[in-house]
C-alpha cells in the first residue's frame, strides 16, 4: 500500500524536477546570447570613448540599472508589506477572539472526552503520570503558551494603531493662536 504512494511522490518529484530543468535548459542560451550583447556594447563604448572611460561608463550604466532594480523590489515588497499589515489588522480581532475561546474550551473538551471512554480513568492516571515524568517541559510549554497569550495592552494597543495615532500635542493646527493671545495680553 505504501509502496504504490512512495512511487507516486517520487514520480511526481521527478516530473517536477524535470520540468524545471526544461525551463532552466531554455533559459541558458539566453542567458549566453545576454553576455554577449553586453560584450558588444563594452567592445562599442571602449572604442568610442577609449577603456578607462568605457570601463567607468559600463560600470555606471550597471549601477544604474541596479539601484532601479532595487527601487522597483523595494516599492514591490513595500505594497506588500502594506496589504499584508492591513489584513493581518483587519483579521487579528476575529482570529484572537476565536482563538482564546477555542483554548478555553480545549481541556474541558479533551477531558470530557477521555472520560467518556471505557478506559478514561485509568488514561487519565496514565497521562498525568506521563506528564508529572516530564514536568520540566510542560512548564515551558505553558510558559510559551503565557508569552502568545493576549492581554489588554496588546487589544489597546491594536486599536489604537488601526485607529490612528492621537493628536500631537505641538501640532499647529491643534494649538491656539499665540500670536493673538500675546497681542491681546500686552494690550
Amino acid at each position: 500500500m505504501f509502496r504504490g504512494l512512495i512511487n507516486d511522490a517520487k514520480s511526481a518529484a521527478v516530473s517536477l524536477v524535470a520540468k524545471y530543468l526544461a525551463r532552466a535548459s531554455v533559459a541558458v542560451p539566453f542567458l549566453i546570447a545576454g553576455g554577449f550583447a553586453i560584450a558588444a556594447i563594452a567592445h562599442m563604448v571602449i572604442d568610442r570613448f577609449g577603456a578607462i572611460a568605457g570601463c567607468w561608463l559600463l560600470a555606471a550604466g550597471f549601477t544604474l540599472i541596479g539601484l532601479l532594480a532595487t527601487l522597483l523590489v523595494r516599492h514591490k515588497e513595500h505594497e506588500g508589506e502594506v496589504a499584508d499589515k492591513a489584513a493581518a489588522q483587519a483579521d487579528t480581532a476575529t482570529v484572537a477572539g476565536e482563538a482564546v475561546q477555542a483554548a478555553l474550551q480545549a481541556p474541558l473538551a479533551l477531558a470530557g472526552a477521555l472520560m467518556s471512554t471505557p478506559l478514561g480513568p485509568k488514561a487519565a492516571i496514565d497521562v498525568a503520570k506521563t506528564l508529572l515524568r516530564n514536568l520540566p517541559l510542560v512548564v515551558l510549554l505553558a510558559l510559551i503558551a503565557l508569552l502568545f497569550w493576549p492581554s489588554e495592552d496588546g487589544t489597546a494597543r491594536a486599536t489604537d494603531e488601526v485607529a490612528g495615532p492621537p493628536p500631537d500635542a505641538n501640532d499647529a493646527a491643534n494649538q491656539p493662536n499665540r500670536d493673538g493671545l500675546e497681542q491681546e495680553r500686552a494690550a
